[in-house]
Order: C-alpha cells, then structure tokens, then sequence
C-alpha cells in the first residue's frame, strides 16, 4: 500500500517498520513531527526529553540495553547533544542507534545554518542523507541494520525540504526485531581513559576500514549513467532537483552513504565523464574531498555556501538560464515582521519592561519570546541558544557592574527552555551571587514548535497525565530567596508594573515567573472564545499608546483605531494601558 507522507512521517514509519523499541527526541523545528508521528506507534515508547542532550543518553542507555533506538532533534540541538555523542562513537552500540539531525539551509527558523555532515567526520560515525519520502523510510530500517553490523551510531541527515515536502512512501509491516541480550562489558561501555585509548584504536584500525569498504560498495551509494559529458556527484534534496533541471541527460553519483565517502566511486565516476559538478547544500563537504583526491571539479565556485539550493539556481549557475518571468501583480503585499499573536501572555511583561528601556537590558532566549525584541515593544539585546537568556545575562551583568553601568539586566527563558538549559544557569547565577533578574515565561506548553508537552504541563508526549514539576519550587530551592520571587498573571498589568519594579530594585538574584497558558492552546481558545475588548471611539484621543503593545489585532487605518474581534481574546492588557478608559472589554469566559 502506498500513503502520500512528508519526510518526518516516513522517518517515523521507517522506525515502525524496522522494529524500533524506543524513540526520544526534543522538539525543534524542522524535526518536530518525528516523534509526534512516532509516539502514534504503541509498539514504540517515545518519550519528549528535556533536552536533546538527554535524549541522547536515554537512547544511548536504551541502545546498550538492547533495544533498537532512535533520536531526533534539529541541527543545533546536535550541538546540545555532542557530549555524549562522541563517546558514544568510541564505545559503539548493541540495539542500533540512529541519530537524526534535520538541518535547516535558508534559516527559516533557526538561528545559524550549520552542516552538520561535518560532525559525522569530527565523531568518526556513519552518516546517511536520503532524498525523498521513500529513501526516508528505506533508509532508517537499513541505519539500523548499519549500526548494528558495524558497532557504531549513525547520524541520519535530513533538511527543512526533506521534513516538510510529500511523496509517495509505499508502506511494510513491522518486522519484530527482539531486544538483544546485554552483557556487561565494562571495556566496551566504561569509557575511562584506557578503555578510551583501546577503543580509539580499534575504531581507527577495524571499524572505519570496513565503513569504508561498506561505502565503496553499497547500494545506498549509486552510479546513474546517461550522457557523459556533464557528471553530477549530489546528495539529499540537491539530488531531486538536479533531476528536476537535467533529468536524464547527464550522468549522476548520487550519495546516500556519505561518511566515509566513497573514493573509489568518485573515481570510477571521474574516469568516466568530462565534467563534474558537485551540487551540495551550505558546506563544500564531498567538493573538498574530490578535490583532495586530485580530481577536477566545480562546486562552491558557482553555487554558494549560504542558503538552500533549488532547481532554479541549477538552471542559472550551470546552464547560465536566466529566471523565467512569472506573473506579477500590480499590488506588492506588505511584509508582515513576526510578531507576538494577538493574546499572547508574554506581551504585558514585556511592555512594562519596555517602559525601562534606559534601566535595563534583555538578555533573551529562543522562543516565543524571542519575538519580544522585534517593535513596537524592542525588548532584546541578545539571542545566542537556548538556556543563554540566563546565562549569557549572568556575564552581561559582570560587566555592567565592572564598567559602572547603571543598568539592570534582566534574563528571559520559557518554561519548556528552563527545564531544557535555563536551570544550570539560574544556579550559577546564585551560586556566584549575580545581581541579575531571571524572568522565566511560563505558558505551559513548548509554544513555538507547536505545542509540544514539557515537564511543567503535567502531560507526556502521549497525553498520559504525569507530575507537573513545580517551577516555584525548583527557583526557590535552587536557593532564591522567597522574597526575591514574584509569581504573576502577566494579563494584569499593574502585577507586571510592580514585579518590573520590585527587580529592578533587588540587589540580589530575582527572578519573576509568569503564569498564564499560550493563547493558541485549544482549551483556552474555547474558553476564552466569547472575550473581545473593542475601542469605544467617543473616548479614543488617537494618542496611538495601544499602539505600543504591538498586539496585531489592533491597528489604525484613516486615524481610526480598532480591534480586530475575530483575533482579540480578550486579555485586556489594550483595556490596562489606555490612559482615556477608550478600551471596553466584553463577553465571558466560557466554563
């Protein structure tokens, strides 16, 4: 039977089908729905863990156990997961483990366009990149097989295209593969220094050879001859859209087993045609070891490291074809800057601390929130990775006091980040007695990535009820002060007005925790489904100050200011911060 499936849900399939007993993952986009397609599967115990670093080592100890494992997480969450990733490569696996990283050329929702190809050759693991829907699922159910054959993690490479794009997959049955028996093996998984060593070498002298012969010689890496006067050496989704401008007209190596890299194909190939393009997304990764090899090819000289490639951009830098002219409009569409929904719990902290622009600055986090330093509210000075709203806050606050800065800094992290990378950080914040202010956002769901469970919803990833962790509890007990915290409704804004003050003030660490659910959140959109504010324009003086809380379902056309009631869910931070009483709120909530 076949089924039209994206990316994600073929990974997922590819899982089921293989016989996969244990699936973790942290949600980030483009990698999301992989386990939210997985947890479907009752064969499977997937679980969401706090942090990509933890699913690692969850998998990895399911891994050693015996049972075949899965983790997903995007590209920077490999970063977050690269502790145990590289030792887990020393000391191999006995259930197979298959590591996916969805990478993201373009950045459409990230923070930096790494390639994480490289790491597969930093860790010494095998490294697979399929092209479509199908190879996604092909090719999980022989990772397994790889990693179990060759005693060694794989590292599954997917992009944003791959994720999110359809095609057909045509769907197995599960092959029930049992649980191997472990047997302890203090050499194999104790990794001391001189188990370290030992296993260095074996993987270096045993391991990495027969990875090498594997590359040379499997399917998964393949030779399509057609013409011979243009060969294309491609990977992933490059290889669909080279296929796409030439079809079959020139020859292909198509690579899907790329670390090690096939030499001996590349040479074969080589030998075979007059000119070679190498077509590979962000890094020169196989261009640079072509090259190396002393073969003549063209890669980065006409395609460039930024970004994604697509047939268009083929067309033009081999082919010199210029864009076809499409249809065009009289009218541009306005461009719409991201910006907090309409009812979003974050926005009446940050206008307040909006108002203190001259007494403080926003170390902030990857979220939501994120979205706090884009106007009208401009609250944000820096964004680097998740757990960093606090962390890089603790340093940005040395300094300030060090260079006699009279400014307060203030740290911003969501629940689901708190628990992912924030905590460290407020203990170091303690324990080194920074006079910054941790403001930790809680909407009870991991918003942004849509909607996922974390540990302070008291759900799993399954919908199976578990024990909410208590962020107040965890705050004070990391050892601030209960004075120095202020728990808060953010919808009311004379609570934020008082908790802004109250840290400002505070010559210790403060942190202040909101707690109001995300507004997206299907239960609060229908309770709240009746609440509406609308403008009363007998009192409205046009004085814009609604204006300033950046909330899209206000705005002002013809100086008329109005509220959009389809979007508003009546949070009533416009109805606080009119100084006319312009804003009238009506409706109930439903119960």
């Amino acid at each position: 039977m076949k089924k039209l499936l994206t990316g994600n849900e073929a990974i997922a399939r590819g899982a089921y089908e293989a016989g996969c007993h244990v699936a973790t993952a942290y949600p980030g986009t483009p990698s999301t729905e992989i386990l939210e397609n997985v947890s479907t599967y009752q064969e499977i115990y997937s679980e969401w863990s706090t942090n990509e670093k933890v699913a690692m080592e969850v998998a990895a100890g399911a891994s050693i156990a015996g049972a075949r494992s899965m983790v997903a997480m995007k590209h920077v969450g490999l970063n977050v997961a690269a502790d145990p990733l590289y030792t887990i490569a020393y000391e191999g696996v006995n259930g197979g483990l298959v590591v996916i990283t969805a990478d993201e050329p373009g950045m459409h929702s990230s923070q930096n366009e790494q390639d994480n190809r490289l790491t597969a050759i930093h860790a010494k693991i095998a490294l697979m990149e399929p092209s479509d829907s199908q190879e996604c699922k092909d090719y999980i159910k022989q990772a397994f097989e790889i990693s179990e054959e060759f005693d060694t993690p794989v590292l599954f490479k997917v992009t944003t295209r791959i994720c999110h794009s359809k095609s057909a997959v045509e769907l197995e049955d599960r092959v029930e593969v049992p649980i191997r028996e472990y047997v302890k093996d203090t050499k194999k998984y104790i990794m001391v220094p001189a188990h370290s060593k030992l296993k260095h070498i074996q993987m270096e002298e045993e391991r990495i050879p027969r990875l090498q012969e594997f590359s040379n010689t499997t399917g998964l890496n393949k030779i399509e001859w057609n013409d011979r006067k243009i060969g294309i050496i491609t990977s992933g989704a490059s290889y669909v859209h080279a296929k796409e401008v030439f079809e079959d007209t020139v020859s292909y190596l198509k690579v899907g087993f790329s670390w090690p890299l096939p030499d001996e194909k590349f040479k074969e190939f080589a030998a075979g045609v007059e000119k070679i393009y190498v077509i590979e997304e962000n890094e020169p990764y196989m261009e640079k070891h072509i090259k190396a090899m002393g073969i003549e090819c063209t890669g980065k000289e006409i395609f460039s490291v930024c970004g994604e490639i697509n047939p268009q951009i083929i067309r033009e830098a081999i082919l010199g074809e210029k864009p076809e002219e499409g249809y065009s409009m009289e009218i541009v569409a306005p461009t719409r800057p991201p910006a907090l929904c309409a009812g979003c719990p974050h926005r009446g902290i940050f206008y307040e601390m909006s108002k203190h622009k001259n007494k403080i600055n926003v170390t902030s986090d990857i979220g939501c929130y994120t979205l706090g330093a884009m106007a009208p509210l401009n609250v944000g000075d820096t964004v680097i990775c998740m757990g960093a709203g606090i962390s890089a806050g603790i340093g940005f606050d040395r300094v300030n006091q060090l260079a006699g800065r009279d400014k307060k800094v203030f740290g911003v992290v969501g629940d689901s980040t708190f628990f992912h990378s924030g905590m460290t950080g407020l203990v170091d914040a303690v324990y080194n007695k920074s006079k910054m202010v941790t403001v930790i956002l809680d909407n009870r769901i991991t918003a942004m990535t849509g909607h996922q469970e974390n540990p302070g919803t008291g759900k799993t990833i399954s919908g199976v009820e578990s024990p909410m962790v208590d962020l107040v509890g965890v705050v004070k007990a990391i050892g601030v002060k209960e004075e120095n915290v202020r728990v808060i409704d953010p919808y009311d804004m004379d609570a934020n007005k008082e908790a802004v003050k109250a840290a400002i003030d505070a010559d210790e660490p403060f942190v202040i925790i909101t707690k109001q659910p995300c507004a997206l959140i299907k239960d609060v959109m229908s309770r709240r489904a009746n609440l509406y504010s609308q403008v009363n324009q007998d009192k409205c003086k046009k004085c814009k100050t609604c204006l300033k809380i950046g909330c899209p379902a206000i705005s002002m056309k013809d100086n008329v200011v109005s509220i959009d009631t389809a979007m508003c869910n009546g949070c009533e931070v416009c109805v606080q911060v009119c100084p006319f009483d312009a804003i009238e709120s009506f409706g109930e909530e439903v119960k």
